[in-house]
């Protein structure tokens, strides 16, 4: 949704950069200027004029229909036009306007094609205004290409160009866009950059698990620092919410957990997971953390007037699906509340209502993204039968087909007797087999005809415990398959790495926590697998979201002021999603002879 609207808005500030008439240095050429009258009134007037009078007066008609949103009247237009034979001044303007025409159409490399020709060489002797707005385009068709970088860097360009009000725009639009990157894309920015380098370190002070008020005293140390960088003269918007923050702390915390029942342990090491960020945060003194045993809650409100009464800001919890779904169904809560479970359903709950939990449908649409971002188009899947692998094949339906993507077929996988035969008509291999028997009884003789897969699938969506991992890659070779590439879920890996056992498993990719992939969050992890071993394992996921929601919980706020910030966590890069929903984006791993492979980002 929010990427079809940029270019409306990419549109809205070309018309307010409309390029100045006049000669602009030698040779080349005029722009057209912005005369009175209708697109028929200027086209009507173009047919009475002389050639190079009606080549601007068709421009500007050009123009105009574009800033109305009448795409196909501007296509015309241009069409019309002999752009190989106009002054390098008008090509640069006709194709500015192309590349505007395609990114309101969503073809971004429509766009960035139409701002590759020969003509921009020379785009530095234009007006100002024109060169804002030739590069605004290709900074906008970089963004909707997923080249976030190479769009940032446009963007610092362009701010060079523009005035005090447009320059505040493009300024929060490159904090937005470099928001959006994963750590390790940010680490790859060199120092030589200055500019860019400065935004780097500025984005990861935001990201550190430091309390708000350290973070807000290191901001302050970079500003001093760097007392001439654009940001430094003005804060991204983000960061002066961060320091709204950091003025109004947390002082008491409630976190409601059972003790006792079949999620106890689930609880306990989302509790320890809390309590070890806030010690290493630094902020014992300034901030009360009060634990409550929900398996023994009778009545919410009860707890809820309590909670008020000592002073509790923030209920963190509960973990029980029944509590989170009875809070989503009050119209208000006395106390915010970040819940640690999904309620079920989709409906809005209470403004005061935030959820976090580690959410495989998450994971289904961190698939559709990175095989999208890897150019795939095609995929079939492979879940598991139930209400569980139902959730996850239609959460990685409905992003994916968003995108444009085509499910070609989907099998749910159950008994293993069963898989071959399952695999099988997902690659419909029988049909080969079948062409070849109708052959063989045409010819009346024996035909050396080797069993053949669908050739149209690009990749297998696969969400899978680590035993049927193991039984689903061979049998995917077995079926003349093995060549496919494989998208998975985290459910496959265990949290420890044993090659021996996982060599079946090579060759398949898969989104991880940061916390199991190696992140080590400034050393929290070290210190929690120190005390409690089993958090190296696939524990270790609920140890990183109980950090996680410790960094979250004085965050809140500025997630809803500013949908676009991301936290980066143990258990993900973390943002807030429609319905106060937390959603998580992760890295990626793959396996190689059995071993663990990091992966670099993907671009977008």
């Amino acid at each position: 949704m929010i990427a079809s609207l940029r270019p409306l808005s990419i549109l809205g500030l070309s018309a307010l950069l409309a390029a100045c008439a006049g000669q602009h240095g030698s040779g080349l050429g005029e722009l057209p200027s912005s005369p009175p009258g209708s697109i028929a009134q200027l086209l009507q007037q173009a047919e009475q004029s002389k050639p190079q009078q009606a080549l601007l007066l068709r421009l500007s008609a050009a123009d105009q229909a574009l800033q109305q949103h009448d795409l196909a009247q501007a296509q015309r237009i241009l069409d019309a036009l002999p752009l190989d034979t106009l002054a390098p001044a008008q090509q640069m303007f006709a194709s500015t306007l192309s590349a505007e025409l395609a990114l309101a159409r969503q073809k971004p490399k429509s766009a960035l094609q139409a701002l590759q020709h020969p003509s921009f060489a020379r785009l530095g002797e234009l007006p100002m205004t024109q060169q804002a707005r030739s590069r605004l385009a290709r900074a906008g068709a970089l963004e909707l290409d997923g080249q976030t970088l190479e769009a940032v860097r446009e963007r610092i360009a362009l701010a060079k160009l523009l005035d005090a009000r447009h320059s505040q725009d493009n300024h929060e639009t490159i904090w937005r866009l470099l928001s959006g990157l994963s750590s390790e894309r940010l680490d790859g920015i060199a120092d030589t950059e200055r500019e860019l380098a400065g935004w780097k370190q500025l984005l990861k002070l935001t990201r550190s698990n430091a309390s708000p008020a350290r973070q807000v005293a290191d901001i302050a140390q970079w500003q001093a620092a760097n007392p001439q960088h654009p940001a430094a003269l003005q804060l991204p918007l983000a960061v002066v919410q961060l320091q709204e923050i950091a003025n109004r702390p947390l002082t008491h915390v409630a976190l409601l957990l059972p003790s006792q029942g079949q999620l106890a342990s689930v609880a306990s090491a989302l509790r320890d997971g809390f309590l070890a960020a806030h010690y290493q945060s630094g902020a014992r003194g300034e901030l009360k953390i009060s634990l409550h045993d929900s398996s023994q809650l009778n009545n919410l409100d009860a707890f809820y007037r309590q909670a008020r009464s000592e002073g509790v800001e923030l209920v963190v919890g509960p973990l029980e699906k029944p509590l989170v779904n009875q809070l989503s169904q009050q119209a208000q809560l006395p106390i915010p509340t970040l819940a640690l479970n999904y309620s079920e359903g989709r409906q809005e709950g209470p403004p005061q209502l935030f959820q976090f939990g580690l959410s495989a449908e998450d994971e289904a649409r961190e698939v559709a993204n990175r095989a999208w971002a890897d150019g795939l188009r095609r995929a079939v899947a492979l879940v598991p039968s139930g209400e569980w692998g139902e959730r996850v094949l239609a959460a990685f339906r409905q992003d994916w087909e968003a995108r444009g993507g085509s499910l070609l077929a989907a099998e749910h996988v159950d008994q293993p007797v069963q898989l071959a035969q399952q695999i099988a008509n997902l690659l419909q291999l029988r049909d080969s087999e079948n062409r070849a028997r109708t052959l063989q009884a045409g010819l009346g003789s024996a035909v050396a005809a080797q069993p053949a897969r669908r050739q149209d699938i690009d990749f297998v969506f696969l969400a899978a415990t680590p035993a049927q991992a193991r039984q689903i890659k061979p049998a995917l070779s077995f079926q003349y398959a093995g060549d496919l590439p494989v998208y998975a879920t985290s459910h496959l890996f265990t949290g420890s790495n044993d090659p021996a056992r996982d060599r079946e498993l090579s060759g398949i990719r898969f989104c991880e926590t940061p916390w199991l992939l190696g992140s080590d969050g400034e050393g929290l992890r070290s210190q929690v697998v120190g005390q409690w071993p089993a958090a190296a394992g696939s524990l270790g996921r609920l140890y990183a979201m109980g950090a996680d929601a410790y960094r979250l919980a004085p965050r809140l706020s500025q997630l809803q002021m500013a949908p676009g910030v991301r936290v980066e966590g143990l258990s993900g890069s973390l943002a807030l999603a429609p319905g106060q929903r937390i959603s998580r984006s992760l890295p990626w791993a793959e396996y190689r002879d059995g071993r663990l492979q990091r992966l670099e980002p993907s671009r977008q």
